[in-house]
């Protein structure tokens, strides 16, 4: 899941050199941090946050069918 967000988070900016994903594997939880370029961030939020939405709700299908919880954090930073 966390190559699967790399690359939908590289193919909608314009520095898709400076995406990086951390992930943190928890008791039945895994927790992915997206790391973005600041200039890219509106466009992952996305208008009223419609993209990083669309997102979380993909990896969160994808959870869905190996049976575990995942969640996405965008690190403004």
């Amino acid at each position: 899941m966390k190559n699967t967000l790399s690359y939908l988070a590289s193919s909608i900016v314009d520095h898709p050199e400076a995406i990086a994903v951390d992930e943190d594997v928890g008791e039945g939880k895994t927790i992915l941090t997206l790391h973005a370029h600041p200039e890219d961030m509106g466009k992952i939020i996305g208008k009223s946050g419609r993209i990083i939405k669309a997102l979380r709700d993909l990896i969160k299908i994808l959870a869905a069918k190996k049976n575990t919880y995942v969640d996405i954090i965008l690190d403004d930073a």
